[in-house]
């Protein structure tokens, strides 16, 4: 069972995107940095991005909104982060262990019944099912419909690509009122690789029949950033709070975002000035 093998892993904090992957056939993937021949593709390709890519879970849409039921369950709603930073973690762990695959919802939940063995909650059914509910019904943050209008008046096209289920992204988009700025709604599930895996970003320009340098993403985790920049995209960092500005930035090597700002209506500013005047 899942639970019991996140159970048995370390949970020693790892370093992710730093390793390779073992892939189907000879050729073998580095997670998070782009093939050479990608690399230099990017480089003789100087295309100005006119596509922005989305992340959804945290960057567009609040978690905090799940803050009740961590609460109830473990006594502080600040529980919710330690629970999407165990998410992301052992999402990330899966790939670079090589799977197998898991979607998205079906990770979290195992991840809150581990929090649970880890503090002693019992976790039922019926928290499980308040986690499903509360997740579709996530609000976007008050300044992401202003920035998405920002953006799609400047004459970006839209889409999102994210980690959660195709069908799941739907219902928060919907829920949440945003869905109808974008134009397509990207899944890893389509590549069954987590971000930043570099197939997950591939995947998105190749959908869109685009060089990856069309392309921008914008999130609020930097290591989604630098999985979309090494796969030869630009990116766009919102550091809300808690979300501190890169540290990358004073790392030598490391890809700097082309623009930084603390919430969406900043960030197109930016973007705007920089590709659209």
């Amino acid at each position: 069972m899942l639970h019991d093998f996140l159970l048995s892993m370390s949970r020693r904090k790892l370093l992710v995107g730093f390793g390779t992957v073992a892939t189907s056939g000879a050729t073998a993937s580095v997670v998070g940095r782009a093939t050479p021949a990608r690399a230099q593709e990017a480089k003789r390709d100087p295309v100005v991005p006119s596509i922005l890519a989305f992340d959804v879970n945290e960057s567009m849409l609040d978690i905090q909104h799940l803050g009740p039921l961590f609460k109830r369950l473990f006594g502080d709603e600040k529980f919710v982060n330690e629970w999407y930073a165990e998410l992301v973690l052992y999402s990330e762990a899966i790939d670079l262990a090589g799977g197998p695959y898991v979607p998205f919802f079906d990770l979290s939940q195992a991840v809150l019944k581990m929090m649970g063995s880890i503090h002693s909650v019992s976790i039922r059914q019926a928290d499980i099912d308040e986690l499903g509910t509360l997740s579709a019904a996530m609000p976007a943050h008050p300044d992401v419909p202003a920035g998405l209008k920002q953006l799609k008046d400047a004459g970006f096209r839209l889409v999102t690509l994210t980690n959660s289920s195709s069908d799941a992204q739907v219902k928060q988009l919907r829920n949440a009122g945003i869905d109808g700025f974008f134009e397509r709604k990207f899944s890893v599930d389509g590549v069954r690789r987590y971000k930043p895996a570099p197939q997950v970003y591939h995947m998105a320009a190749e959908e869109l029949n685009v060089p990856t340098s069309a392309i921008c993403l914008i999130s609020v985790h930097l290591w989604d950033n630098l999985g979309a920049q090494n796969a030869g995209c630009s990116s766009a960092l919102v550091a809300r709070p808690g979300s501190a500005p890169p540290p990358a930035l004073s790392l030598p090597g490391w890809p700097v975002p082309a623009a930084v700002g603390p919430d969406l209506p900043s960030v197109a500013t930016q973007l705007i000035r920089l590709w659209r005047s």
